[in-house]
């Protein structure tokens, strides 16, 4: 069976060392008692490998026809749990039918892509151990004042406790990318909606780090807010000053506003 060569429209980087795929395989927990867990591109299946060796309810999504031919080889057991697709595009929820973990080496390319999907889908997935491009593990998993704080931090951070977990040099990839990799888990959290609207949550948000060296008051003056916000000591504050809390408070004080 031939190996499968890594296309670099599809971002693929193929994990070689396995004493790093063991220790990304081991770090799922089967957290809130799941017991099915997705791998994200598996390429031809190093990570795979262990997490079968866990006994995990495994399911594969890629969306390279080699690879999906490789796996289907290589993993005969797993019949139609190995699908031929875009994880941007497909619906799990009739496939994964109840909650699962989330794991893989994601594409650099569209590891952010693939988080607001998971956000779309945060009471379906309850876990997520992933490996991607070290920059945005940092800022997934950044603390408020962070200058790698941003939207995919504030937002993430709304649903799931985030811990980065190790580095990893390119050394260890084919081909290396040009960076360093950060592994990271997210963790499903207790809150179960927002105390306040959460499409307009996600909305101020971006709008707040859209002009991140900005205070909040050019940051979000398109939206509309009222005379009495402008003087709102809040607004004073950068994007990056704000944490989970601070902006569902920002997020209620812009709905007052508009509704005075």
């Amino acid at each position: 069976m031939e190996k499968v060569k890594p296309k670099k429209h599809l971002g693929q980087h193929f994990l070689t060392d396995l004493s790093i795929a063991e220790r990304i395989a081991k770090a799922v927990t089967g957290h809130g008692g799941v017991k099915k867990v997705l791998e994200i591109g598996p390429g031809m299946g190093v990570l795979t490998d262990f997490l079968l060796a866990q006994d995990w309810d495994l399911y594969l999504v890629d969306i390279d026809k080699e690879s999906i031919t490789y796996l289907n080889h290589k993993y005969p057991q797993l019949e139609d749990k190995i699908i031929d697709g875009d994880y941007l595009k497909e619906n799990f929820e009739p496939i994964m039918n109840g909650p699962y973990a989330v794991a893989g080496n994601f594409p650099y390319n569209i590891s952010s892509q693939i988080f607001f999907k998971i956000l779309e889908v945060r009471n379906q997935v309850t876990e997520v151990v992933c490996m991607l491009q070290k920059e945005v593990a940092e800022r997934i998993a950044s603390p408020k004042g962070n200058k790698n704080y941003g939207i995919l931090s504030v937002l993430l951070q709304a649903f799931y406790d985030i811990e980065y977990l190790f580095t990893v040099p390119p050394g260890v990839f084919n081909p290396p990318p040009k960076v360093n990799s950060g592994v990271i888990r997210l963790t499903r959290n207790s809150t179960d909606k927002l105390a306040c609207d959460e499409k307009l949550f996600f909305r101020v948000v971006k709008q707040g780090f859209s002009t991140r060296r900005k205070t909040l008051r050019n940051a979000i003056k398109s939206m509309g807010i009222s005379e009495e916000l402008k003087s709102d000591p809040i607004l004073d504050l950068r994007a990056e000053q704000l944490d989970v809390d601070d902006f569902v408070t920002l997020t209620n004080k812009i709905q007052r506003s508009w509704n005075q």
